[in-house]
């Protein structure tokens, strides 16, 4: 892991009405590091995440994107920031193929000629962009899905699809939220592999409650609590952290979900 920080975010603040959501969070994002961005329920972890993803407005704080001060990004803007983002409920296209789906990941449908391909439009773009879903999903492991429509497929392929759809920008930083959410032992098993993997090419931050894949995979952990940051550091030094256990792992520290 590198000690280049790919992402800087500080003194973020979000409001939702009288609400504060998020207040005053720092954090940073090295190359080839997975971060882990835990908490309870509503600790503020997905607003974090709706925030880089341009779905809500900070009502504070500063973005610094590979040294450089940025905007916080409205979602168009997401593939040339580098940054993709997988969703809680997976979100596919169901009446799509997985191929098609991939495909809409690459860039905005107006761009990506995949709008013209629906046309019976041959589009220059269309041969590359299939090039491009294919590999995606076969560092997904899920080159043999290209064909199947979303909605016949079982709901842990649903999970390799949404990551390959993530992938096929080939993002410099990557956010998954809840990856491992619903998945059995197996699965999880090769989303940790997968991970591991991913960190060579892609700085990654994911949110979970599944404590042994956080532990598993993550370099370091930031931790949340009522919208704000109590804990940051390698995951020895958040496991023993006062105030983490009292506000997340309780008695059974690295075992709790």
């Amino acid at each position: 892991m590198s000690q280049e920080r790919v992402l800087s975010i500080r003194n973020l603040s979000v409001n939702f009405g009288g609400l504060q959501a998020l207040s005053n969070v720092n954090i940073d994002l090295h190359r080839g590091e997975v971060l882990g961005l835990i908490g309870p329920n509503g600790a503020g972890k997905t607003t974090v995440f709706n925030a880089l993803s341009g779905l809500i407005t900070p009502a504070s704080g500063e973005l610094e994107l590979y040294g450089r001060k940025v905007s916080w990004p409205k979602p168009h803007q997401l593939v040339s920031h580098g940054i993709a983002r997988t969703l809680q409920g997976v979100g596919l296209f169901p009446d799509l193929t997985v191929e098609e789906n991939v495909m809409v990941g690459a860039h905005s449908l107006a761009k990506s000629g995949l709008i013209e391909s629906f046309l019976g439009v041959t589009s220059k773009d269309e041969r590359g962009l299939k090039e491009r879903a294919q590999s995606a999903l076969e560092r997904a492991y899920s080159g043999s899905l290209t064909e199947r429509r979303a909605d016949t497929l079982a709901y842990p392929d649903t999970k390799r699809v949404s990551i390959a759809r993530a992938l096929v920008s080939e993002p410099r930083i990557l956010l998954l939220d809840e990856p491992a959410g619903g998945l059995g032992p197996q699965d999880i098993e090769w989303l940790n592999g997968l991970i591991k993997n991913l960190k060579s090419t892609t700085s990654i931050i994911i949110v979970e409650h599944h404590m042994d894949v956080v532990m598993s995979i993550c370099d370091r952990i930031s931790v949340l609590n009522f919208g704000e940051l109590i804990a940051s550091g390698t995951k020895e030094e958040v496991r023993n952290d006062p105030a983490v256990i009292t506000a997340y792992l309780g008695s059974h520290e690295a075992g709790a979900k």
